[in-house]
């Protein structure tokens, strides 16, 4: 028997009736009768008997030319008839949840159906954006086109305890070439001086920098095409003059370059690394970047960073001489072991009780105003050089013991009061100092 004589319309019927049992058949059963009729020559009852199913499913099966899963028919004629158009439109907006959509219809648009009915219609859209997001374009630049910028949190022990360190990655577009910098947090000032140090950093900026919607960049547009920026980011935006873009809402992985970066100072620079304090951890930081991060054999340009950026450079906005835009914004800092304070590549004192802990810094004028939980901790002369240091002798461990005698001492007959007397307990930093006063004296001697 050939297959044209199972059924006068047969050949009619090919890939047409997906319906019914044969549509439930799974690929190995429709394999498996295919093979029984074409190439074991067994006919329809034959095969029917012996795998225990209905002659009407072997015919459907045999009139199909290939084998297809089975899908419920598409309901929108029915209930869902007079929302396909808004559900296609919303369901991007709500991330595909069949659940929101769902309560949206019964409470806005009058809708008596179950969420079952709204499930089905919203899986195929949902399947769709994946595999757009799975097969989707690399998106190229040019040279000094595009930075794209994010933040990556991690847990870092220090010798004073551990804490949560936010460390902030520029990727330049065309050359993958990284800054990243160690900020205690990522509030607006940490976020607009780390872009400063990067611009330093590589001499210069891209035209156009790309961000994720986060708070510091831009406010919740309530639906609005608009963005509503941040305020102190545009204006430093425009001081600075480069132009802001933004994600489309939960698109994230459109800037890919800057998340592989943030993926990768976390696999490659963080594990099994130790360190002191802050301080420590950004000279590392650098140190890793400089002789790893820059001249590894990237992944997708198959050339080193440091190389392509050399054909980069030259495209960037020069800064240099550029004003800082951060004069009086307050900067969020991290009190080293040494109980110093890092600003504009100086450092300041703060009491060594501060170790460890988080300061904000203003700069006003001729000086540097240093705060903890509000309230002032230090006062230094701002330093016009570089890589100098301010410290004050009472900000030391040493100035705790001073009072502490002095104290004793104001009481009669107190027997510790001799014994404070005879010896003194002198800040390190006096020594320090000594150390490089006689290292410099020792210099003029020999010279």
């Amino acid at each position: 028997m050939s297959l044209e004589e199972l059924d006068p319309r047969s050949m009619m019927a090919v890939q047409t009736e997906q319906s019914g049992d044969s549509a439930m058949v799974q690929k190995e059963r429709w394999e498996q009768i295919q093979r029984m009729f074409r190439q074991e020559h067994r006919s329809v009852s034959a095969i029917a008997r012996e795998l225990g199913i209905d002659r009407k499913t072997v015919r459907r099966c045999l009139r199909s030319l290939s084998w297809q899963p089975y899908e419920r028919a598409a309901r929108e004629d029915t209930l869902l008839a007079a929302h396909a158009d808004f559900l296609r439109e919303r369901a991007p907006l709500v991330r595909y949840s069949a659940r929101i959509l769902h309560q949206e219809l019964c409470s806005q648009r009058g809708f008596q159906g179950s969420y079952d009915v709204v499930k089905r219609f919203v899986a195929p859209l949902r399947a769709l954006e994946v595999a757009a997001q799975a097969t989707q374009t690399r998106f190229e630049t040019p040279p000094g086109q595009q930075s794209q910028i994010d933040w990556g949190q991690a847990r870092v022990q220090f010798r004073c305890g551990s804490r949560t360190m936010h460390i902030f990655v520029l990727t330049l577009g065309f050359s993958r070439r990284g800054f990243y910098w160690g900020s205690p947090n990522e509030q607006i000032g940490s976020f607009l001086e780390a872009h400063e140090r990067a611009f330093e950093h590589f001499g210069g900026h891209t035209r156009e920098h790309l961000y994720d919607r986060a708070r510091t960049v831009c406010r919740p547009s309530e639906g609005s095409p608009e963005v509503c920026w941040n305020g102190t980011f545009r204006a430093f935006t425009q001081h600075w003059g480069f132009e802001p873009r933004v994600c489309q809402p939960y698109r994230a992985c459109t800037k890919g370059k800057v998340e592989s970066g943030v993926k990768y100072v976390k696999g490659n620079f963080l594990p099994g690394r130790e360190f002191i304090d802050v301080v420590d951890f950004q000279e590392q930081l650098f140190t890793w970047n400089a002789s790893i991060a820059d001249i590894r054999i990237h992944g997708t340009t198959h050339e080193r960073p440091i190389d392509r950026f050399a054909r980069e450079r030259e495209h960037l906005i020069g800064t240099g001489g550029h004003p800082s835009f951060l004069t009086d914004v307050r900067l969020s800092r991290l009190v080293a072991s040494d109980y110093l304070v890092p600003v504009d590549t100086n450092r300041y004192s703060v009491p060594f009780q501060l170790i460890g802990q988080a300061v904000e810094v203003e700069r006003q004028g001729s000086l540097v105003r240093i705060y903890h939980r509000g309230e002032l901790a230090a006062v230094h002369d701002r330093l016009s050089g570089r890589y100098q240091l301010s410290i004050q002798p009472q900000h030391g461990p040493g100035a705790a013991a001073r009072n502490t005698r002095r104290k004793l001492s104001s009481i009669p007959n107190t027997p510790s009061s001799d014994h404070f007397s005879e010896v003194e307990i002198r800040d390190l930093a006096i020594y320090e100092q000594l150390v490089g006063e006689s290292a410099a004296t020792a210099q003029e001697v020999t010279a």
